[in-house]
């Protein structure tokens, strides 16, 4: 028996077309587009007619960064497969990318087993997996040939965090030319973890440990420094390079540099550098420890330069790079020492509200949202056009948007694990009403409708910017 559900009467928004048009679903894809009115449209059967008449319909998201049960700093990321896939659901994000982690003198392969097992029959909606690559040696270069035939396609390195993910620039290298040859994408977190270690503790030794400090130590030119070092050892090993939550305007100069000589260089940004900065990290008391992420947030007019970069494709995708911790027995780690704050923030379900106030504010347009959201991520890692878009053959990862209600973002409504939101109390317009993931409602009419283990596993191709 197969299924078919009609979506009738709203504007169908995708990276390139804005259409009135009704949508036919079938077994779980797409199976036709047609303009509204039509006769072609009006010839649709199906059982379930969805009416999104004032709506927008639009592509789910794909968030193509984020850290689930992700250990770090003796503690782990609150939200679980279960719940931060949930919570991406409500947030309209129908993928998502999560990052596997390679242990000290393990396998890969036992990184991504360990991921495999956490996700497996838990997740609301799809999903795929990256890998950190954090110790590299002759063994760990081969097993990348093999986790690219399998469809883990993309590799992150870390210029920071010594005595944890931290790479030096030999192993950089040696990844990034195995990434050449395998058709690989080296993913990097581009900071000066060695000076910034010097820096961290001279603060600490006169007596600077408020979590602004954690701002102050992780300099906006040591990001930059190691954003340019990065680009350049990927120009020397031939390889492509995606550099991750870029948050300073040095950085998307160097960015914007590297695009403009022509080289395979993308960068992607998150909401908290759109959103927030400096300003939520000097909040009294201890509460500006509920915005510790690396990169950390910047001044507030850094912004100004990362929007302008999305405007002018310097940066292609806004991830979110979800990394909850609670503030109560998890922040609260840092206490007296910003060092020891566990770094993220959560935002998993609300990346795509936001980038719709920003299209409302006017920073970018409607298509650029879903091209920012949902294609170029698809793309970048190589899902497209399963996911991304809405066309025939795609994915049923459809999103019914009221751009008209209006929202206050709040710990007291979110779904996401985690006692607090970075947004607390902002004010936004535009709103997710009904989520379906390959044709089955995970979200109907603001009412959860999902279920753990709908979502599966979806292997990637290699990024489809190099073909």
């Amino acid at each position: 028996m197969s299924r078919r559900t009609a979506i009738r009467g709203g504007l169908v928004i995708t990276a390139s077309d804005e259409i009135h048009a009704d949508i036919l679903i079938e077994d779980g894809r797409i199976a036709a587009l047609a303009a509204t009115g039509t006769p072609a449209a009006d010839a649709f059967t199906a059982e379930h007619t969805i009416d999104a008449t004032g709506k927008y319909v639009i592509p789910g998201g794909v968030d193509g960064h984020t850290h689930m049960e992700m250990p770090f700093g003796g503690t782990y990321a609150s939200d679980t497969f279960e719940t931060g896939t949930r919570a991406a659901a409500w947030g309209g994000t129908t993928t998502i990318v999560d990052f596997a982690v390679q242990s000290r003198g393990g396998a890969l392969r036992e990184g991504l087993d360990a991921w495999h097992a956490k996700a497996e029959g838990n997740c609301a909606v799809d999903y795929g997996f990256h890998m950190i690559v954090s110790d590299v040696t002759e063994e760990t270069l081969k097993e990348m040939d093999l986790l690219v035939e399998e469809g883990v396609t993309s590799f992150k390195q870390f210029m920071a965090y010594p005595g944890v993910f931290y790479s030096d620039d030999g192993q950089i290298l040696r990844a990034m030319q195995q990434a050449a040859g395998n058709g690989g994408l080296i993913m990097m977190h581009a900071e000066n973890g060695i000076a910034i270690d010097v820096l961290v503790e001279q603060a600490l030794a006169r007596g600077e440990t408020d979590p602004r400090y954690h701002g102050e130590v992780r300099k906006a030119l040591l990001e930059a420094e190691a954003t340019h070092r990065a680009i350049r050892l990927a120009q020397v090993a031939g390889a492509p390079l995606y550099v991750v939550h870029v948050s300073a305007r040095e950085a998307v100069a160097e960015l914007a540099r590297a695009r403009d000589e022509g080289l395979p260089v993308f960068g992607e940004t998150c909401p908290q550098y759109l959103f927030l900065s400096t300003d939520n990290l000097a909040e009294p008391g201890f509460e500006g420890a509920k915005y510790v992420c690396s990169t950390p947030l910047r001044p507030q007019d850094h912004q100004a330069a990362l929007w302008q970069g999305l405007r002018t494709n310097d940066l292609q995708v806004v991830s979110t790079d979800h990394c909850p911790f609670c503030f109560s027995g998890q922040k609260e780690l840092g206490r007296g020492d910003f060092s020891k704050i566990p770094n993220g923030l959560p935002g998993v379900e609300n990346r795509m509200d936001l980038l719709h106030q920003a299209v409302v504010d006017g920073h970018i347009s409607r298509r650029r949202w879903i091209e920012i959201a949902c294609a170029t991520p698809a793309r970048m890692f190589g899902l497209y056009p399963k996911k991304g878009t809405i066309a025939p053959g795609a994915d049923a990862d459809v999103v019914i948007y009221d751009p008209h209600a209006e929202q206050v973002l709040s710990a007291e409504t979110h779904h996401m694990n985690v006692d607090y939101s970075a947004y607390e109390g902002r004010r936004i317009t535009g709103r997710v009403e009904t989520v379906l993931s390959r044709g089955e409602a995970v979200i109907t009419e603001r009412e959860y409708t999902g279920r753990a283990g709908h979502g599966v596993y979806t292997p990637r191709a290699t990024c489809q910017y190099l073909d």
